[in-house]
């Protein structure tokens, strides 16, 4: 939250010694896009659904203007193309105002509907998960003249995301199974989104695919770029149950994808040269969190030291799957 800067409400004009340097004549949907905006699925899961859920909330008819706070360069330039989908007006970017700017009338904050979903009941046209599906599409499909795309897969295209470094669960024999997902018979992809990543060209390649295979993390919110009807497939760390599902398989599910999962087994996972077999941490994941929620030290060892190295036996049934 302290990333997160308040905003005062003048309901009579503007404030003493202050004048409207440009008066608007459409409403306006005042947001923060700071606190978790750095990691890609709070970007989503805390700010564009959100977004999207509060637009056709309050304003169905998308006629609004959009004034955001706390927004990079780079933050901007990802999302363009989804701003400028939900609202044709220029958007007031509140670091970068050199001017007073007075509205109608103002809506601050967004509507939730709970973790990475939507709840067709809560909003006044049933907007679901699959409407917002399409509308990525709508965003991604609109103002490209001349535009080639993607040709076709001659096999299924399976796309693998990749995470390397140390940031943690990275598989460690992935030339292995990427070799083993083409002898199976896909045409494979790897995938290693960063910051920089631009999300066009992240669409047109997720799009265009039958499947989208990686361990749990923000780069498979990426799925939102799948087809109804395409793959997600999920690679469960030890204790990750919950946070897989919240995430990813929930949301898959809504959004008319199929979903697999692969648990891994402790055996598969590098924890087990740290802490051994035996450990609590591997024996018993649920009596390691303790019940009460993920303290950041537990959460660290599963999201942040644990790495895997896959099975190909028991991954090749996954794969044909």
């Amino acid at each position: 939250m302290s990333k997160i800067k308040e905003f005062t409400l003048a309901s009579a004009g503007p404030p003493e010694g202050l004048r409207c340097d440009v008066e608007h004549d459409a409403p306006a949907l005042a947001i923060s896009v700071g606190g978790y905006a750095g990691n890609f699925f709070h970007q989503f899961g805390d700010g564009l659904v959100p977004l999207y859920v509060t637009a056709n909330t309050v304003f169905p008819g998308r006629d609004f203007v959009l004034v955001i706070d706390g927004a990079s360069d780079q933050w901007m330039h990802k999302y363009e193309d989804l701003l400028r989908a939900l609202s044709d007006r220029p958007v007031v970017y509140v670091d970068r105002a050199n001017a007073s700017h007075c509205f109608p009338s103002a809506s601050v904050g967004l509507i939730s509907h709970g973790f990475m979903t939507i709840n067709p009941k809560l909003t006044p046209n049933s907007r679901s998960f699959l409407h917002f599906r399409r509308f990525l599409d709508e965003a991604y499909r609109r103002n490209r003249p001349g535009a080639a795309p993607r040709p076709p897969a001659r096999r299924p295209r399976l796309v693998i995301t990749a995470r390397t470094g140390g940031v943690g669960r990275v598989i460690l024999n992935q030339k292995e199974v990427e070799d083993l997902a083409r002898a199976i018979g896909f045409e494979v992809a790897v995938f290693e989104p960063n910051r920089s990543t631009p999300l066009r060209k992240a669409y047109e390649l997720i799009n265009s695919s039958h499947a989208l295979v990686g361990v749990h993390g923000a780069a498979l919110t990426h799925a939102l770029f799948l087809r109804p009807g395409a793959v997600l497939g999920q690679v469960v760390p030890i204790g990750g149950d919950w946070v897989a599902r919240a995430c990813f398989e929930e949301p898959a599910r809504a959004m008319g994808l199929s979903y697999v999962e692969y648990g891994i087994a402790p055996e598969e996972s590098s924890l087990v040269e740290k802490y051994g077999r035996d450990n609590v941490l591997l024996r018993d994941p649920a009596a390691a969190k303790g019940g009460g929620g993920w303290s950041a030290k537990v959460m660290n060892v599963y999201l942040k030291e644990q790495n895997v190295r896959l099975d190909l036996v028991r991954f090749r049934g996954f794969l044909e799957k």
